[in-house]
């Protein structure tokens, strides 16, 4: 009998030798698995490689592109500002007593003076009365002194009476005088707190949500309501002190600086208004200067406490070169950080990076400082998969428009050789030889003259004869 190592020794190998074909065919079945996944990642990597440049004309890029032109650009600074109403009015009780009516709805608009509330008045009515009354008994009272005083007077001439008597009556006329006046002011009081029971609007506005009901015994110190103004409307925005030099120039040559509010996205223009005034001094926290607009807000557009974005127009510059601003990139072209646009070729439908320097931004165009000339075409959207030389596909309008430009272009380059040809031609040949010695600006101011003698054309048949010697003419 076997021990149990040598049967565990001679049972592996026998069972390698039954199960070697099933081994084998799992190991290719998983060997070419693997290879078929590499293979497809491969292909797959091949497939969605990027291919840029003129030697993959297949690889055609459709874009979008725009126009660079010569136009006006208006310096406008951006800011964020928030509506505020010129006056917002708490209106309170300025009497005790319980509140009859409320004459108003919520987010009614009301004018000045429009009765909102009603207190009950019968209490102040009394008090007038009684204040009144009052005064007319104290009026009697200093009538009868007076009367008195004048038969006193009369007595006294007569040395009928001691002249201690009408210094008494004379008293007691000045205390019947103050009693009356007392008693007037009482009444002046009474009428107006008979007129404190009408609780009228103190400014034009919009009233906001009631803040009591009738039946409730008010005070002085109960609120009604709270009415704002709408009409004109201000909005309050900050500026970073950078600019203030240029907006205190303005302000101080008497301009009126033109302000345009913009919704939350910036997309609709909400109101259009003016520059009304700056605070005193500049905010050391934050670097800023606040200013206050004023907006007419005929249409209600503008909400007491709405954000909008602002923009203060400073400026407008003129003959500017200017293209969109979605055609300007960022990046390392020449190896320097630098704005850049694809600058498209009319003549076979490439592209080239051409580095440019930006100036100010007006909306969706931005002013090309140098890099660009007016007519150039350069791509707005598409730009992400570019590559300098790529062939671009531009839409059938670009096309034509930019086939018709390059006709136009090679017309005129033609017409441009002939008419250097016709005044060379013209040319005797010693005018020709001082001709061709002569500067590029000499020879500028020459063409010009023999245009100007020849009235458009280059000279008479034969050539303009110059000066003897030959040469330029003087000056």
């Amino acid at each position: 009998m076997l021990n149990e190592s040598d049967a565990s020794s001679g049972g592996v190998p026998g069972f390698l030798r039954r199960h070697i074909i099933l081994i084998l065919v799992v190991v290719a079945v998983l060997g070419g698995g693997a290879w078929f996944v590499h293979r497809a990642k491969q292909q797959n990597a091949q497939n969605t490689r990027p291919q840029f440049g003129r030697n993959n004309p297949n690889n055609v890029v459709a874009v979008s592109v725009g126009t660079v032109q010569t136009g006006d650009i208006v310096v406008r600074v951006p800011a964020l500002g928030a509506v505020t109403a010129l006056t917002t009015v708490t209106v309170q009780s300025q009497i005790s007593g319980y509140l009859q009516s409320v004459n108003f709805k919520e987010g009614q608009l009301v004018p000045k003076g429009y009765l909102l509330a009603q207190v009950d008045p019968r209490p102040y009515e009394a008090s007038l009365a009684q204040a009144k009354a009052t005064l007319a008994r104290d009026e009697a009272l200093l009538t009868d002194a007076r009367l008195d005083m004048k038969r006193y007077e009369d007595l006294l001439k007569q040395d009928s009476i001691a002249e201690q008597q009408i210094d008494t009556q004379r008293a007691t006329v000045g205390q019947d005088e103050g009693n009356v006046a007392a008693d007037q002011a009482a009444v002046r009081t009474a009428e107006l707190n008979l007129n404190y029971t009408h609780i009228t609007a103190p400014v034009a506005g919009r009233v906001g949500l009631r803040q009591i009901d009738p039946g409730n015994y008010v005070t002085p110190s109960t609120a009604i309501v709270v009415v704002t103004q709408l009409q004109p409307m201000s909005v309050v925005f900050a500026v970073p002190e950078d600019n203030v030099d240029d907006i205190m120039k303005q302000l101080h040559a008497g301009a009126t600086l033109p302000v345009e509010a913009y919704s939350r996205n910036d997309a609709t223009k909400v109101a259009e208004g003016a520059l009304s005034t700056t605070d005193n001094e500049i905010d050391t926290s934050t670097g800023t200067l606040k200013l206050r607009a004023l907006f007419d807000n005929k249409d209600l557009a503008l909400f007491p406490g709405q954000f909008v974005n602002v923009k203060l127009v400073l400026n407008t510059l003129k003959d500017q070169i200017v293209m969109p601003t979605a055609a300007a990139r960022q990046g390392a072209p020449n190896g320097v950080q630098s704005a850049f646009v694809y600058l498209v070729n009319q003549q076979d439908n490439t592209v080239s990076v051409r580095p440019v320097v930006l100036g100010t931004m007006d909306g969706e165009r931005v002013v090309v400082k140098s890099g660009l000339e007016p007519n150039d075409v350069v791509v707005t959207e598409g730009g992400d998969r570019l590559r300098d030389g790529a062939t671009v596909q531009l839409p059938e309008a670009t096309s034509a428009e930019l086939a018709k430009a390059q006709a136009q272009k090679q017309a005129q380059d033609k017409l441009e050789e002939q008419s250097q040809a016709d005044f060379e031609k013209s040319l005797t040949p010693q005018q020709r030889k001082r001709f061709e010695s002569m500067s590029p600006e000499q020879r500028k101011r020459f063409e010009a003259f023999r245009r100007r003698r020849g009235n458009g054309n280059f000279g008479p048949p034969g050539g303009f004869r110059g000066p003897p010697g030959g040469g330029p003419p003087p000056g």
